[in-house]
């Protein structure tokens, strides 16, 4: 990371927070919910019982390291969490999130990724937002696959082109005419341009582009950067491959399935399929993917007898009461709807999914396993369920 992009997060942490808040609300998003990594890396069977050694690196204000450090505390298990980040600034905030959550086994570092392996190996490293920002971004995926055991995983994000339509014009328009003054002129001066740029422009147009309205911290971040650069799956899994990891899953793997907007599937490999569905849909701003080292994916354990499964983010009773009624299920994402038949015999297994029976206890039959298969299409490729043996 450039002394230019340190000096912006010192300036403007990202992303934008107040610890205090953290009394009453809590920020979740993929990767790294526990039971998400499971279902993706473990096959769902990961032993919870022992510790956890996980990294967060490039932690900035600290959203994956709390909803990590949180969600594992509530579910009783054993962790111990690295936060690393260059900016002192991020980390002081990331710090006193953690201290209002009265949250422990957590080591605070200020550090580049580049030197991940210093402190590890981990289990599981958590990687946001950053490797699109370094110098060298390869050096930055290697660096993270050299820190891993042996059996661990990753969870990242970086940026993809289609969905940041309109960024990267005005980025270099202000870098040109803005980049030798502090951040806090720069930040000034662009607002008061970025307001005569015509509505014509292709990122006013952009309607998924929202962080600019956000706070500074947010308008700085996305139109500001110094140093910025996106990945088409393509390029993602080309860049985990060099750095002998081999790609795992994407937490809604129903959008890099093109089959729904052809008349017949492709006759492609998994790479080329997952780049046709980024070009057809053209929406993505990011790909969130997770990643084991080469030879070592685990595919999720659908329909297994002894898996356990989870649902996210949906009210279990609310959700059979609509199944039913024989109404199936719509669900929208990134701008698109996607429906599905989920026969009403669904209804009482979903009623079953507490986070703690097994399969074989949810659908013990035959015609409850057909009836399930349906319900896995349906939630699993959304990232509303997933099997872990988190609570179990």
């Amino acid at each position: 990371m450039t002394d230019t992009v340190r000096a912006q997060y010192e300036a403007f942490p990202y992303p934008e927070r107040k610890p205090t808040d953290e009394r009453k609300r809590m920020i979740t998003g993929s990767p790294s919910l526990p039971v998400e990594m499971d279902h993706w890396l473990w096959g769902g069977a990961r032993d919870w019982s022992q510790p956890l050694k996980a990294l967060v690196a490039g932690g900035g204000t600290g959203d994956a390291l709390i909803q990590l450090a949180q969600q594992l505390t509530d579910a009783g298990r054993p962790y111990d969490i690295t936060y690393l980040d260059l900016s002192e600034a991020s980390r002081r905030i990331a710090e006193k999130r953690a201290e209002v959550r009265k949250l422990s086994g957590i080591t605070f570092i200020t550090a580049s990724l580049l030197h991940a392996s210093k402190y590890g190996p981990f289990d599981y490293i958590d990687c946001c937002g950053v490797l699109h920002h370094l110098p060298d971004p390869q050096a930055g995926f290697d660096a993270l696959a050299g820190a891993l055991t042996p059996d661990g995983g990753i969870g990242l994000m970086v940026y993809a082109p289609h969905g940041r339509s309109g960024v990267y014009p005005l980025q270099s328009a202000f870098n040109a005419l803005l980049g030798d003054l502090t951040p806090d002129k720069q930040l000034k001066a662009a607002k008061r341009i970025f307001d005569r740029v015509p509505d014509a422009h292709p990122f006013k147009r952009n309607a998924r582009l929202v962080d600019h309205k956000n706070g500074d911290a947010g308008f700085y971040d996305l139109l500001l950067h110094s140093q910025d650069r996106t990945f088409t799956i393509t390029e993602l899994i080309g860049a985990l491959n060099a750095a002998g990891l081999d790609y795992a899953g994407s937490p809604e793997a129903m959008l890099y399935d093109p089959t729904p907007l052809l008349d017949t599937p492709p006759a492609m490999d998994q790479t080329a399929r997952m780049q046709l569905a980024e070009d057809l849909r053209g929406t993505f701003k990011t790909h969130v993917v997770y990643a084991r080292p080469r030879g070592q994916v685990i595919s999720p354990p659908l329909g297994q007898p002894e898996a356990i499964p989870h649902l996210r983010n949906v009210e279990v009773k609310a959700l059979a009461d609509h199944l039913a009624k024989g109404k199936g299920v719509t669900i929208d994402t990134a701008g698109e709807a996607f429906s599905f038949e989920i026969p009403a015999r669904a209804a009482p297994l979903i009623e079953r999914v507490d986070g703690k029976r097994r399969l074989r206890d949810i659908a013990p039959s035959d015609a409850d396993q057909q009836v399930w298969s349906q319900v896995e299409t349906a939630f699993c490729n959304a990232g509303m369920m997933h099997y872990s043996r988190l609570l179990a």
